[in-house]
């Protein structure tokens, strides 16, 4: 059994869907491979909030894509903070900046990149894109990738 995991209090148990967004929630635990890249994509295609102004639920896909550094999130303690956005109250390019935000504390990774595909509201959508990346190589990837990112998404492509 590995030692590492003994910290994780969420995976293996009963958990409750938590009412209001808490980043306590966010377990981590050891990347057995720090010196190798390697991309790590949770999507989260039932992704609610609420409009801060108007209480009304908005639906997205949201998509967080990481290169761990020494630590990786959880999945199933992803899907409680997750789900703590459902009573919450944000602007769609909010959403994506605090869960990036929230996952770069908690797992300092080598790059992170967080894109939420909202359902359009009013006949227009927004797809907000966050990233960054720590260092000199995973900077300029992250410049490469938001640098591409608008030719993408103008384009109605798939996101990248």
């Amino acid at each position: 059994m590995r030692k590492d995991l003994d910290e994780l209090k969420i995976l293996g148990s009963r958990a409750e869907a938590p009412e209001t967004y808490d980043p306590s929630v966010l377990e981590a635990f050891s990347n057995r491979y720090p010196g190798r890249d390697y991309w790590v994509t949770f999507t989260a295609p039932e992704f609610t909030t609420l409009c801060p102004k108007t209480g009304q639920p908005d639906f997205a896909t949201l998509t967080i894509r990481y290169i761990p550094g020494k630590r990786l999130v959880e999945s199933k303690s992803l899907k409680l903070y997750l789900f703590g956005f459902r009573n919450r109250g944000d602007f769609h390019e909010d959403v994506v900046n605090v869960v990036y935000d929230d996952l770069v504390k908690l797992l300092k990774p080598k790059y992170m990149e967080v894109v939420g595909k909202f359902a359009p509201r009013g006949g227009i959508s927004i797809d907000p894109f966050v990233n960054g990346g720590a260092g000199a190589k995973y900077r300029a990837l992250a410049a490469r990738r938001f640098a591409s990112w608008q030719g993408v998404r103008s384009q109605g492509g798939a996101a990248i």
